[in-house]
């Protein structure tokens, strides 16, 4: 028995496609780049735990989302009366409350960290040029300041006696 006859018996019996043959060392596997290669401009190792960090926010922070976002409608959909009932009024008694503006506080905070942090790591997958990537992270950053600071006046500073 020849040694190709032998390898096609292999290929066949390791569930192969039909003609092909197995990876050897004369047949390499081939090599997958890695997405962006190193420059000159590339630190070695940044010495720092930040996208582990992101990594654990994300799953932390969507638990924590799950039960405030499932809380809350919850609270004000089936044990409030429905939407219905939610008007200025409804909001005005809601945030008299401290522990409602705690509440919904923390649903506003995570939520924007959590949705800017997974932006942030699509931009860095998917934006090939650094200047690209750049603007674009300083425009979601800038969206999201500004937004957790709107959200975070309006809540604190809610005053129903204005008309």
């Amino acid at each position: 028995m020849s040694t190709e006859t032998a390898n096609a018996g292999t290929a066949a019996s390791e569930g192969s496609a039909e003609g092909a043959r197995p990876y050897s060392v004369d047949n390499p596997a081939p090599l997958i780049s890695a997405p962006r290669a190193r420059t000159a401009k590339t630190p070695r190792s940044t010495r720092t735990n930040f996208e582990l960090y992101g990594w654990l926010f994300m799953r932390l922070s969507g638990i924590v989302l799950v039960v405030l976002v499932l809380g809350h409608l919850l609270i004000q959909l089936m044990l409030d009366g429905g939407v219905s009932k939610i008007g200025f009024a409804f909001v005005a008694g809601r945030w008299a409350s401290p522990f409602w503006q705690v509440w919904d506080l923390m649903m506003l905070w995570l939520a924007m960290l959590h949705g800017a942090n997974g932006l942030r790591t699509v931009i860095n997958d998917y934006a090939e040029r650094d200047g690209t990537r750049m603007w674009l992270k300083m425009l979601l950053y800038t969206a999201t300041v500004f937004t957790v600071l709107l959200g975070t006046l309006v809540i604190f500073t809610f005053d129903p006696n204005i008309r």
